[in-house]
């Protein structure tokens, strides 16, 4: 697994173990080439998080700052491995909570975010209620994009009042939805 774009491009990440369904090189690229430019100064949030790498190429790509969620220690453990690996430690922060805890926490700090990554295990069930509470959250900056990827047999049908989906594209079995954020 590398970094496919920006100041990082071709630096490799550690992947956990065993448990963690990384996003292929090939999704990464893609998704990062759709976004452009929008990375640049963007503050990100990288829920689910698993070996960083959405997050890590947020960064690598221009972003800002961004903070990294995931309950699972191995997970986590190989995302501060590779934030330092890149040397990336001082623009990230990493917080072991599930998603929803994580969003309600931000949120009560004044948190607000530019680009949001939501890519829960495929089977778990947590990609409807993950983009309700970002939709229902004040942590989407205004005109704030959330990239969700599904498994292609499991897709979103509709967001959440508050987001719209803007893009939606397909590479195997990975199916890659935009959303951004509506209203005040």
């Amino acid at each position: 697994m590398r970094i496919t774009g920006g100041s990082l491009r071709g630096r490799r990440l550690a992947s956990p173990a065993r448990g963690v369904r990384p996003t292929s090189d090939k999704v990464r690229q893609a998704l990062f080439n759709i976004l452009a430019g929008r990375t640049s100064e963007a503050r990100v949030l990288d829920l689910f998080a698993g070996s960083g790498a959405m997050g890590i190429e947020a960064l690598s790509r221009g972003a800002r700052c961004a903070v990294f969620v995931d309950i699972s220690k191995p997970a986590l453990d190989t995302v501060r491995k590779n934030l330092a690996r890149c040397g990336l430690a001082d623009r990230a922060r990493v917080l072991a909570k599930p998603a929803a805890a994580a969003i309600a926490g931000l949120e009560r700090l004044g948190e607000r975010f530019d680009l949001v990554i939501v890519d829960p295990p495929y089977h778990a069930g947590l990609m409807e209620g993950t983009l309700k509470a970002l939709a229902d959250s004040s942590i989407l900056a205004d005109g704030a994009l959330v990239a969700a990827e599904t498994w292609r047999h499991r897709p979103v049908e509709t967001g959440p009042e508050g987001l719209v989906e803007v893009d939606r594209r397909r590479y195997g079995d990975t199916v890659i939805h935009l959303f951004r954020k509506t209203g005040p």
